[in-house]
C-alpha cells in the first residue's frame, strides 16, 4: 500500500510516497481504510526533525485522518470514523488505537472528519479544561483563520460564548466570519479595537496560538479575572515573557495549553472530549472550514504551502475515493 514517508528529516520538499507493508492491527486497534488526511503543523516539524517526537526514519507522516472501518473491536465494518495519532496515518490503511478513533457523524464529510481531531480536541481542552469557559463570556482568538483558530471559534460558540477574531488581512477576516466569529479585528491595533468592542471592559479569554509581539497587548485586552491561554508560538519571534505584576494588578491568569501529552496519558479522555463535541457537530456549530485539497502524491507540497502561509482553513489530502 502507499504511504507518505520521511526518509531523511530534510524538510517537506523531500517527503515521498512509497509502498510499505499493510498494517497488522494488534488487540485494541482498529483497521481503517483511509479516505482523507488532515495537514497539520506537527507534520511539517516532523519532516524537518524539529518535533518533540523523533521517530527513526523512514517513518510515515499523518496526524488526523478519516476513513471506513475494515475490522476492530467496538466498531462495525463499514463504519465511518476519524482518528488521531502523533504520526503514521498518511497511508491507504492504518491500524489506529480504538481509544483515539471516533465515530464520525453522517452530517460530516470525510474531508471534514480529517480536519477535526487534533484542532477541535485542542480547542475543547483549551476552552473547557483550561479556561473554564462559561456561556456568555467573550473569547478573543488569535490566528483566527487557521485550523486551531477556526476550531476555537466554533467550539467557543458551541459553549455559548461571544467570539472576536484577530486576523492580519480582510481575506482572513472573511474566513473567520464564515467559521462563526461574531466580530473580527485586524492585528494592527487589535487591543484598542477589542476594548472598543467590549466598552472598555476587555475579554474573558484570549486564545493565543501566535505568541511573539502580540502577547503583551493580549494581556492588556483581558478583563478582570481574564485568562490568557498559551497554545503555541506561530509567529516564530521567540517565547514571550510575563511581567507578573500585570497578573496581580488585574487579577488575570496565563495558562498553558498542552493537549497532546495530557490526553495521551489519560485513557478514555479523548473519547470524553469527542462526546462533548458531537452535539456541536450535529447542530452544525462545529463544521471545519476546508481550504485546499491535495492528492496523496502532493503531501509535501501541502506542507510547503502551509509553511509559506498560502492556505486558509484546514488543508486536506485525499487518499482514496469515497
Amino acid at each position: 500500500m502507499r504511504a507518505v514517508q520521511v526518509l531523511q528529516p530534510t524538510g517537506p520538499a523531500d517527503v515521498v510516497v512509497h509502498d510499505v507493508p499493510e498494517p497488522e492491527p494488534k488487540p485494541g486497534e482498529v483497521l481503517v481504510e483511509v479516505r482523507s488526511v488532515g495537514i497539520s503543523f506537527p507534520d511539517l516539524l516532523l519532516s524537518k526533525g524539529e518535533y518533540q517526537l523523533r521517530p527513526e526514519p523512514p517513518f510515515t507522516l499523518g496526524v488526523d485522518f478519516s476513513g471506513v472501518v475494515i475490522s476492530g473491536d467496538g466498531f462495525a465494518p463499514g463504519q465511518r470514523v476519524a482518528g488521531v495519532a502523533g504520526y503514521g496515518n498518511a497511508a491507504e490503511r492504518v491500524a489506529s488505537p480504538a481509544d483515539t478513533t471516533f465515530a464520525l457523524p453522517d452530517s460530516l464529510s470525510f474531508d471534514e472528519g480529517a480536519a477535526l481531531p487534533m484542532n477541535y480536541l485542542t480547542a475543547q481542552f483549551a476552552l473547557a479544561e483550561r479556561a473554564g469557559l462559561r456561556a456568555g463570556e467573550t473569547v478573543l482568538v488569535h490566528g483566527a483563520a487557521g485550523g486551531v483558530g477556526t476550531a476555537t471559534i466554533q467550539v467557543a460558540k458551541g459553549y455559548g460564548a461571544r467570539t472576536i477574531a484577530v486576523v492580519s488581512t480582510e481575506e482572513k477576516a472573511a474566513v473567520a466570519r464564515a467559521a462563526g466569529a461574531d466580530e473580527t479585528v485586524l492585528l494592527d491595533g487589535f487591543k484598542d479595537a477589542v476594548l472598543g468592542l467590549t466598552d472598555g471592559r476587555g475579554v474573558d479569554v484570549v486564545v493565543d496560538v501566535v505568541g511573539g509581539s502580540v502577547f503583551t497587548d493580549s494581556l492588556r485586552a483581558l478583563g478582570t479575572q481574564g485568562r490568557l491561554l498559551v497554545v503555541g508560538f506561530a509567529a516564530g519571534q521567540g517565547i514571550p515573557e510575563v511581567k507578573v505584576n500585570r497578573l496581580l494588578l488585574n487579577n488575570i491568569d496565563v495558562r498553558g495549553v498542552g493537549w497532546g501529552a495530557f490526553a495521551m496519558m489519560r485513557p478514555g479522555y479523548m473519547q470524553q472530549q469527542w462526546a462533548e463535541l458531537v452535539p456541536m457537530m450535529e447542530s452544525g456549530v462545529v463544521r471545519p472550514p476546508i481550504g485546499a485539497t491535495y492528492a496523496l502524491e502532493d503531501f509535501g507540497q501541502a506542507l510547503l504551502d502551509m509553511e509559506e502561509r498560502r492556505t486558509l482553513g484546514k488543508s486536506v489530502v485525499r487518499v482514496t475515493a469515497g
